[in-house]
């Protein structure tokens, strides 16, 4: 896969991870609505940066940085883990490109 040079880029592989995440945690019955009331909440926010900034360009040490990012959240098979990390990995994302949470 080629390395994202774009805010675009760099979301859209966040954005896949985090619904992989999602996905995931909702295997949680008793906490399905709030797993995807969170993800919806923090996927808008990633979009929202994607459309303000999506074709500004981004620098290798962030792009490495997402990409092990998104490497450590493929590691995770527990749902209960999974929903851990659902308020973290969008706020990790967005600190990475200099937005406020």
């Amino acid at each position: 896969m080629a390395t994202p040079s774009s805010i675009d880029d760099v979301i859209d592989r966040a954005l896949e991870s985090y619904a992989a995440l999602s996905e995931l945690g909702e295997e949680v019955e008793d906490e399905w609505s709030y797993v995807t009331e969170l993800s919806e909440a923090w996927r808008s926010r990633l979009e929202e940066v994607a459309a303000a900034r999506g074709e500004s360009p981004v620098e290798p040490a962030i792009t490495a940085a997402i990409d092990a990012l998104v490497h450590e959240a493929a590691r995770i098979t527990d749902p209960h883990r999974a929903i851990d990390w659902l308020s973290t990995f969008p706020q990790v994302v967005l600190v990475a490109l200099g937005e406020r949470s």
